[in-house]
């Protein structure tokens, strides 16, 4: 089963992860700040010295973040130190190879500078190595799972209160109705206890969302519509658990609840390449306080905090209103699957 453990499993970095390849850009580029403050005269000859810098280095610094993406796995299959000395070895001898080229070209000397640039790459790659491994450190799987079943568990009293609440509103009116609330409402709990580590199939946030629905359905009678859109996606495709469920009871208390008329929720997904997203819409309800506010805003952000452990920067959730007339969540986040496709 995936986890947040793979994500941490190894000190050395994911280089297919867009959130390192961010950080290794800046980090370079950075010291090549550093480097043209010290070698220019003056302020404002800074900017200009860091763009000759830049011209030699980001192609070389592109084409070894692509060669370590290609080389991920057979890096990982080493220990820590010898996976960092393999990485150093490869950037030096790209940094030669490149050398070599521009040399051939005519556009730099050999001799000592070659060494300086060999160097001066090496050094650089070893201050990246060492940050991506300190990070590794602080966000070790231990860290992640305990901030994980922090945000899970503020989840999961909000749906409780909420679910409550329905099978208050009808004990009185329709007992028989009640019980069944509460049948479901066992089901969801069973789901919701679940290890907060462990991606989900698809299929199982789906049966989730649908069992919470059908909960919110005998309170709101026809006034709550449901269209689903999941046949162009693998159900097998893992996410995160608790991801749609929460985006779901959004919809309901902060749109369905207020609309005069109810509406209808729409749950669309798609898969596009290696990335999966799902766009959750429902009506424009009227505005009834801080607090419902407050409530919204708490799970996205709750939702958006669990995607930044499990994906980094990956993943993106956006919301939103759009042309007045709807209410419009969409996430994406990159494809994941019990046994990865074969590279």
């Amino acid at each position: 089963m995936s986890s947040i453990r793979q994500k941490t499993g190894h000190p050395l970095p994911d280089w297919r992860n867009l959130g390192v390849l961010l950080r290794a850009l800046l980090g370079v580029n950075a010291l090549m700040l550093v480097l043209a403050l010290e070698q220019a005269q003056s302020l404002a000859h800074w900017f200009a010295v860091f763009i000759a810098y830049a011209t030699w280095v980001e192609p070389l610094l592109l084409f070894n973040l692509a060669f370590l993406a290609c080389n991920r796995n057979l890096l990982w299959r080493y220990p820590l130190k010898v996976g960092q000395a393999l990485v150093l070895l490869a950037v030096a001898l790209s940094t030669a190879l490149f050398w070599d080229a521009w040399h051939y070209l005519g556009l730099v000397e050999s001799g000592y500078a070659l060494l300086r640039a060999v160097l001066l790459a090496v050094g650089s790659a070893g201050l990246m190595l060492f940050y991506f491994e300190l990070r590794a450190r602080a966000l070790s799987p231990r860290v992640e799972e305990a901030r994980l079943q922090a945000l899970n568990a503020r989840i999961r009293p909000h749906f409780l209160f909420n679910s409550l609440n329905t099978v208050l509103a009808l004990i009185r009116s329709d007992p028989r109705r009640a019980e069944t609330a509460l049948e479901e409402l066992a089901d969801l709990f069973r789901a919701l206890l679940r290890e907060p580590r462990e991606l989900v199939p698809l299929s199982d946030e789906i049966a989730l969302g649908r069992q919470y629905l059908d909960l919110e359905k005998l309170r709101l009678g026809e006034r709550l519509n449901v269209q689903w859109d999941v046949r162009a996606v693998p159900l097998e495709t893992l996410v995160p658990p608790l991801m749609l469920q929460p985006l779901l009871e959004n919809a309901v208390h902060h749109g369905m609840e207020s609309a005069p008329n109810g509406g209808e929720i729409r749950v669309f997904l798609n898969m596009k390449g290696e990335m999966l997203t799902i766009i959750i819409t429902n009506p424009l309800g009227q505005p009834t306080g801080r607090e419902k506010s407050r409530g919204n805003h708490m799970a996205l952000g709750n939702i958006r905090a669990r995607l930044a452990l499990y994906y980094d920067m990956e993943a993106t959730l956006e919301h939103g209103p759009k042309n007045n007339a709807f209410y419009q969540v969409t996430i994406e986040l990159p494809c994941r699957f019990r046994k990865p496709p074969p590279l």
